[in-house]
């Protein structure tokens, strides 16, 4: 049986996630097992292999997708084993955290990246391929070269990216690229080997990786290898990396000569490259794995294999005669064998594909056999006597790691093939290296030993050649492989054409020399390209290299050990897996028009000054409550589609407002669609929880003087019990009867004696190094308030006990200046609004069915979706159960960069709201800040180093990261008339920011 487990918003790499389905069949009970994220095509893995259920339908890209195979007879011990399964995966991804807090700094978005390393000059990207070209897009904007490990990428896509990075003196290195090495820094599966004189080309991983480590035995270096991934020298790319390359070693002063390595490309493409070549300023050796070379042309040295390559480079780049150079990579004898008759088949498995090509082609070539070279189903040859494999094809890697890195494939490959009666030689090559297995004699060389002594056991020999492709300086030492493989019985040797060379000897088969035909390149001369229609500015060669790794962590580790320059970048997919999203941001990111007009946004915020001006009834500033009107918060809503809680707020109104004389007849007036029901942000207005706002109650009126704009808001009620929260008990009505008839007039004669009215930002600046986040925790603020405002209403000539009772209740209402911020921020966000571009978020709010956001380029527009429940600590008595689904304009705090998006500010307040801390509200505030335009600098944070408040939710940054702003909020009880339970926090839905975003890219299509 088959059994699903679901870990949202879960991201890890495929390598981790192979590694955590091999751990979770440790589990007593469980027969197999699989891990994947959630994409479609991992889903129609899943599907192939049987491995699916009904389950994953609604898993998305960010989802991590457990399949367990519940052994027979084990259905009874069900729950345990998927407690320890969820609960191994959860220790696994612990694991992983705890490795990147280890790291200097946490990057997980471009604009970081580059705020921390403005050096950086190299990315290289091994993502899934349908994000590599995404992110290489990202890269060069940044003005970063590229090496793409991925494949995958649509070849539209690497022409685009290819054509960009030309336009601006970049490199392309990929997709599909296995190797290169950059002034010594390894990418991708690379070696490590002495630095030298010979540049390399190659559109092949293990072509480059062959032909440095044959100079490196040889007792020479390279300058630099560069990989140009396979489809560059493809009619549709056009070679582009492969010639940008060229020009970039003939102008590196450390390079003296240049050798090119390809699979056989069309003929345009190859008479193309090979003119380039031949108007270099330098020596080249070139190598067309396949192609018997006719001639060499002028300073053009054509080589049959890799090795030939290696040699007639270091001849030309040292000045040694060619027949100098010691051969140390043949056998100085090779042993007999005893065969039966019919055991005469080779079997060569190969990790590396151009490896594997040469060994095709050398046997095709030396034995006459004019057998096409294959590539169906990863055969290169495939004869009565001969098969060559390539093992790393797709049709072998899908789902599963490259033979580089995990050898089950190739293994259960080699004991078919030695089991075979009619083998005679098995033939691997062993790629060491970065990347590579850490030991790979290790693993193999017992196989090899039990498949030898299996074979003798039958009466017949069995013969293993090894051809070690590697360097002494590399992790895995290829002398101590060396030893450990001869030591199982193989024959070894240090580079692959003397490995397929040696297998042919062992069969008796006469190796002769390749004569070169002379109708290969014959019209080569005539074509020849001028280097001034091609010549790009490539800077990295004479450049330190400063690295992001995006992607496996197994590329980023080496360079790291090696002490060079390189940073993490902490990746999942961008926008949520969605393509379609990232195209779009792709477009709007590093847009001047917006980037200018985000900028003055920020600008009218830091630059707004909210005044406290009056208190005063709320039908003598807003025309509409003149008429039986109720505001309330969020998006627009029915009366018969609100929630409990807003619901019993309007009973509370309709009673204060005295249109019923008791809850039902209220409740019926409210059904009949006599009262018409208004957004409090369509005229000006915020009202915190339920925001139900009606004519007679009293509204503080808050002007922006900077910018001329209004802004109102109900007056705090205090806490439990409360006409915000749902209730209309007698007790509720009184209070907002007394805040009409003394608190709003007392308040309102104060300020009147305040010249110019209340600067509210010199609280606000204040309350904030005290310790306040302006939505759950405004002691401080409401103290200060309460501080400036006394000594005038002691002034006042008003009976004393309405002084007595107003202090006292300005004293008693720790979030009394709760109310006064939010129409703070709705004037300083409303002036943002003014701005007709920019990717801004202006309004956030929501009304118990539907969460609402308005973004600046977008206008009045409001983007809605469904409403998240929050979650926090619970009053006694009270569980999550009980919890409405969140209400409230009050979260146009979180707008303005405060409340939960200042979290760091209000150490206090985190415990109270349900998360575990100071660390944890410091870990929030730094995420939060990922996705803001910039900092307030009127607002800053002691507990934050003095960092500025977030200042900007760009709605862009929301969407790439998949980063949501986090609100702090009261909970009010789902059924109407009982309030406040608790509090917490809450996100908003992405739903909303991917709309606004979608349609404000209209514009720019």
């Amino acid at each position: 049986m088959l059994h699903a487990i679901i870990k949202k918003n879960t991201y890890q790499d495929s390598v981790n996630l192979m590694v955590f389905a091999g751990k979770l069949t440790s589990i007593d009970g469980v027969k197999k097992a699989t891990v994947m994220m959630g994409t479609y095509s991992n889903k129609e893995i899943m599907k192939n292999s049987g491995f699916y259920l009904k389950d994953l339908e609604d898993s998305s890209p960010n989802d991590m997708c457990l399949v367990v195979e519940i052994k027979e007879k084990e259905e009874e011990n069900l729950n345990r084993i998927l407690n320890e399964a969820s609960k191994l995966i959860d220790e696994l991804i612990r694991g992983q955290k705890i490795e990147e807090k280890k790291e200097e700094v946490i990057i997980k978005t471009w604009d970081k990246a580059m705020k921390e390393a403005p050096l950086l000059n190299l990315a290289l990207i091994s993502t899934p391929g349908a994000y590599a070209s995404i992110e290489a897009e990202n890269a060069l904007k940044n003005g970063l070269n590229v090496f793409i490990f991925s494949d995958n990428v649509p070849i539209e896509e690497e022409f685009k990216l290819k054509n960009l990075a030309h336009e601006n003196g970049l490199l392309v290195m990929g997709p599909d690229c296995g190797t290169s090495i950059i002034s010594g820094i390894p990418l991708g599966f690379a070696n490590i080997t002495e630095s030298g004189s010979i540049g390399i080309v190659g559109a092949s991983g293990t072509g480059i990786q062959e032909i440095i480590c044959c100079i490196d035995n040889l007792g020479y270096g390279i300058s630099h290898a560069i990989g140009t991934g396979g489809r560059d020298m493809s009619e549709e790319i056009g070679a582009i990396t492969a010639i940008d390359s060229l020009i970039a070693l003939d102008n590196d002063p450390k390079t003296k000569v240049i050798v090119f390595v390809s699979k056989p490309p069309s003929k345009e493409a190859q008479n193309k490259i090979i003119s380039i070549m031949e108007n270099l300023s330098k020596k080249v050796v070139a190598i067309f794995i396949g192609d018997k070379p006719s001639k060499d042309l002028n300073n053009v040295h054509f080589a049959y294999t890799l090795e030939e390559a290696a040699k007639i480079s270091v001849s030309l780049s040292y000045n040694i005669k060619e027949e100098l150079i010691l051969n140390n990579t043949m056998l100085e004898e090779i042993p007999e064998f005893k065969f039966l008759e019919n055991q005469r088949k080779v079997i060569a498995l190969y990790s590396g594909g151009t490896l594997g090509a040469e060994a095709a082609m050398l046997i095709n070539h030396s034995l006459g056999l004019n057998e096409d070279m294959l590539h169906d189903e990863g055969y290169l040859l495939k004869t009565e006597g001969f098969t060559v494999i390539d093992l790393g094809d797709d049709i072998y890697t899908r789902g599963k790691p490259h033979p580089m890195i995990d050898p089950e494939n190739r293994i259960r490959y080699i004991k078919e093939a030695a089991k075979n009666p009619n083998t005679a030689i098995i033939l691997l090559d062993m790629v060491l290296g970065f990347g590579a297995m850490d030991d790979p004699a290790s693993v193999y060389a017992p196989l090899i030993k039990e498949s030898i002594e299996m074979a003798k056991k039958e009466g017949r020999d069995l013969s293993f050649v090894i051809s070690i492709c590697g360097t002494r300086k590399d992790p895995q030492d290829i002398y101590s492989q060396k030893k450990k493989f001869e030591e199982s019985g193989a024959l070894v040797l240090l580079c692959n054409s003397e490995a397929v060379k040696t297998c042919l000897k062992i069969l008796g088969f006469e190796i002769t020399k390749i004569d070169k035909k002379s109708d290969i390149f014959m019209d080569i001369a005539s074509n020849s390209t001028a280097l001034n229609d091609v010549l790009p500015p490539v800077r990295i060669l004479n450049e330190k290299p400063f690295i992001i790794n995006i992607g496996l962590k197994k590329f980023y580790e080496p360079i790291k050990d090696l002490k060079k320059d390189i940073i993490n970048f902490n990746w999942k997919p961008s926008c949520l897996g969605d393509i379609e999203l990232n195209k779009i941001i792709s477009k709007l990111k590093n847009n001047p028009i917006i980037d200018n007009a985000n900028e003055e946004i920020i600008k009218r915020i830091k630059c707004s000054s909210p005044y406290l001006m009056d208190v005063v009834t709320a039908k003598t500033v807003i025309k509409e409550l003149n008429e039986k009107v109720i505001l309330h918060a969020g998006p627009p809503i029915t009366f018969n589609d609100m929630t409990g809680p807003m619901k019993g707020s309007c009973i509370g109104a309709v009673l204060f407002e005295e249109w019923a004389k008791d809850p039902s007849s209220a409740r019926e007036l409210l059904e009949s669609g006599q009262i018409k029901f208004i957004p409090c942000h369509h005229v000006n207005a915020v009202g915190p929880m339920g925001g139900i706002t009606t004519g007679n109650m009293p509204v503080f009126v808050i002007e922006n003087k900077e910018f001329g704009n209004r802004a109102y808001c109900t007056m705090n009620e205090g806490i439990g019990k409360v006409l915000r929260f749902g209730a209309f008990s007698e007790e509720v009505i009184d209070r907002l009867k007394w805040m009409k008839k003394v608190l709003g007039p007392v308040l309102s004669s104060a300020l009147k004696n305040i010249n110019g009215g209340l600067n509210l930002n010199v609280i606000i600046s204040k309350a904030i190094t005290m310790g306040d986040e302006f939505h759950q925790r405004n002691i401080a603020a409401s103290l200060l308030f309460t501080k400036e405002i006394v000594p005038y209403i002691l002034k006042l000539d008003i009976d004393k006990s309405k002084v007595n009772e107003v202090i006292s209740f300005l004293l008693e209402t720790d979030q009394f200046f709760l109310n006064i911020m939010m129409a703070a921020s709705k004037a300083v966000m409303d002036s943002a609004r003014q701005i007709e571009e920019g990717t801004i978020v202006t309004a956030m709010c929501r009304n118990g069915k539907h969460f609402g956001i308005r973004m600046s380029g977008t206008k009045d527009k409001w983007f809605i979706a469904p409403v998240n429940t929050p979650v926090g600590l619970f009053f006694s008595g009270y569980t999550q159960e009980d919890a409405n689904s969140d209400i409230g304009d009050s979260s146009i705090t979180e707008t303005y960069g405060v409340g939960g998006m200042a979290m760091v500010a209000a150490p206090a307040v985190t415990r109270f709201v349900g998360t575990g801390g100071f660390n944890d509200a410091l870990s929030i505030s730094n995420e939060m800040f990922e996705i803001c335009a910039g900092e307030n600098s009127n607002l800053l944070v002691p507990t934050w180093n003095y960092h500025g408040a977030c200042l900007g939710i760009d709605a862009r940054k929301v969407v790439e990261t998949g980063i949501t702003p986090i609100i702090n909020t009261g909970i009010a009880h789902k059924d109407p008339g009982i309030g406040q339970i608790g509090a917490g926090t809450v996100h908003p839905p992405i739903e909303c920011f991917k709309q606004a975003i979608k349609e404000y890219a209209i514009k720019y299509e």
